[in-house]
Order: C-alpha cells, then structure tokens, then sequence
C-alpha cells in the first residue's frame, strides 16, 4: 500500500495508516536503548525515536534519551515531560525528521505492553519499543505499532524489529 498524502507532522493520514509492521533501526541505536535500559535499572528508562516514515515502514535515524520524570513509580512507570517532548519535536523538524516512535525499559518485567502502556500511548502510527531488563541485563526487546484512530479504538500490534548494520544501512554512504 502507498501513503496518500501527509498530515502537518508528517504521519501518514489516519485513513492511510495501515502499517506494515516494521521498525528499522541501526544496530548502534539499538544497543544505545538497550544501554539505557540497564544504566537505569531498577527505574525505567524512557527516550524518543527520530527518523523517517518510509513508504509504510518505521526508519530510526537517532535515538534520543530522556529524563523518566515519573516520581511516584519509576520503577514501573514513566513519564516524558511535555517541555522535553516539545524540544525534540522541535530538533526532529530542524533535522528533517519525525517522532516514528518511543522507547522505555521494564526493569524486571517482560518486554510486553502492559494495559498502562496502552493508556498512556497515543501517538498513532509510531512504535513503542520495550526491552525488559532482568537484574541489571537488557534481555528482550520488542516493538509494537500504535494502530487505530481514535483513543477508543487504539491497539497496540507486535512489529517486527529489523536491526540494520552499516552496510544494510544505505544512509551513511550519502
């Protein structure tokens, strides 16, 4: 399927977001959120997905870290402040870039969406990236698409994740 035409932040429009489920990203990128994961353990980490939706893919071109401002239970939850996000859509912008997606940790926990994660997810069309980190370890890391259109019909969907060494990586002969 082709995208139509866009919305002002570059997401496909909501009736054109039929993904195809895939998340790319660099290996450096990957073992960095995997990194930050176990550097904050026993609390979640938290950070954001820069790049490109390509054609109906998911392209992670920069991982940014973030503050889990979450006081009450970080440990189990996590929070970006408003003023923090705004600042790296901002920096996406001046880059050529979008916000394809989020990442966070779950320090003894699966690397499965919990119900609290899908209430507190609502950027339709972009991944949420979860690595599970059992006694200071990333184990697993998985992907999952925000699909649907509205908050009463949005669903989280397992994607794959395809983690892209420098030579799959085409961007960095440019």
């Amino acid at each position: 399927m082709v995208f139509g035409p866009e919305e002002p932040d570059g997401r496909p429009k909501k009736e054109d977001r039929e993904y195809k489920k895939m998340l790319t990203i660099k290996n450096a990128d990957y073992d960095q959120l995997r990194r930050h994961g176990e550097e904050t353990y026993p609390f979640e980490c938290c950070g954001v997905l820069l790049g490109q939706f390509t054609g109906q893919d998911r392209v992670v071109q920069e991982v940014i870290r973030c503050g889990n401002t979450r006081a009450d239970r970080p440990q189990d939850r996590y929070h970006i402040d408003p003023k923090e996000l705004i600042r790296i859509q901002r920096q996406a912008t001046a880059r050529d870039r979008d916000i394809v997606g989020f990442y966070h940790s779950h320090p003894d926990h699966p690397a499965r969406w919990s119900q609290t994660d899908l209430a507190e997810a609502h950027w339709m069309g972009c991944s949420y990236v979860i690595t599970s980190v059992e006694r200071g370890q990333a184990h697993d890391t998985n992907a999952f698409v925000l699909l649907g259109d509205t908050e009463e019909n949005k669903r989280l969907e397992t994607e794959e994740i395809h983690v892209a060494g420098l030579v799959e990586d085409r961007t960095l002969c440019r």
